[in-house]
């Protein structure tokens, strides 16, 4: 298997008036979305952007209008190592691969997971990806939240899919079994950043950067709704925060969600189940997007994972029994 290789890196960039005040590593890392803001401000500090032809400094604001040049050299990251981990893919070609990642899998290297990850997975299976930023991955799912994810192949299939997301062509829908029993859908606008005084959770907070969730019910059972989900942004954990935010916390988030609180008369096997599912009960179940070459709109879909159907399984039959009970009470 052949190593990654270093590749160049040149940009010609020019800054928008609407970034007039930002600093220059923010600007950047807005301006280049498949670099993370860390490498950016590498790349800034070692005097390799020139900002109207002079060396910037990662702290400095800009004004709005000035030409940008990046020259860099971009080195693999060797700590990134291909690992033999089995992972069942949708599609592929030679422009982009779709996975279906299940609960437990994270997807990049970070703090408390340097390996096993997605990433390590992919690089496995498909060594070139080791010269496509972040191994081609351009979106993620929280470790525990199963379902579709693009990954790009190519330079050329990267730029494409990251200004699909930019732009909010990329179709993305979740099923999120929730607490409550929701009337109807809706929409929530409201923004998320770190959570002021948790920094490993997000919140919403004035502040915080713009997030937008569209929600919708599928089905209603006793204390429980199953809902359709769909994203005009993507940011971290936006659908768990943003229905804890409106009090419908996911099944079986621990982070965001309270005790859960079964509903009257059920049975202690679902009383169980519902306590004890070991993951937020969210599910990517439809992806679609426009083929980065052909532009042909492409869309893919799962079935329900196992663990949730089960689940849900229980939640109808529970429905039934009440309905009967009310249609012929004693």
């Amino acid at each position: 298997m052949s190593s990654p290789q270093p590749r160049r890196v040149q940009r010609d960039l020019r800054v928008g008036e609407g970034q007039a005040g930002l600093r220059l590593d923010q600007t950047l890392a807005g301006l280049m979305p498949e670099f993370s803001r860390s490498r950016v401000q590498r790349w800034i500090e070692e005097g390799l952007v020139l900002v109207d032809g002079a060396p910037g400094r990662p702290k400095d604001r800009v004004r709005g209008g000035e030409v940008v040049r990046l020259d860099a050299v971009l080195e693999p990251d060797l700590s990134d190592a291909p690992q033999p981990i089995p992972i069942q893919v949708v599609f592929e070609d030679d422009q982009l691969a779709v996975i279906h990642k299940p609960a437990g899998l994270v997807v990049h290297p970070a703090a408390g997971n340097r390996d096993g990850t997605l990433l390590n997975a992919l690089l496995h299976r498909i060594p070139a990806l080791g010269s496509v930023p972040r191994a081609g991955i351009v979106h993620r799912l929280d470790k525990d939240t199963s379902g579709l994810l693009v990954v790009a192949k190519t330079l050329e299939a990267h730029h494409a899919l990251v200004g699909q997301l930019k732009e909010r062509q990329v179709h993305r829908e979740y099923r999120a079994l929730v607490r409550g029993e929701l009337v109807s859908g809706g929409r929530v606008d409201a923004p998320i950043g770190r959570h002021p005084a948790q920094r490993t959770r997000m919140a919403v907070v004035g502040g915080g950067r713009p997030a937008v969730t569209h929600y919708r019910v599928l089905e209603r059972f006793p204390g429980h709704s199953l809902l359709a989900v769909e994203l005009d942004t993507g940011r971290t954990h936006q659908i768990r925060v943003h229905l804890a935010h409106i009090r419908h916390p996911l099944v079986g988030d621990r982070a965001y969600g309270a005790q859960p609180r079964p509903p009257k008369g059920c049975p202690p096997g679902l009383v169980a189940a519902l306590q004890q599912f070991p993951r937020q009960a969210l599910h990517a179940i439809r992806l679609g997007l426009a083929h980065p070459r052909t532009g042909e709109r492409l869309e893919w879909e799962l079935p329900m994972e196992p663990d949730l159907e089960a689940l849900l399984a229980q939640l109808r039959s529970l429905g039934e029994e009440v309905r009967a009970l009310a249609a012929h009470p004693a």
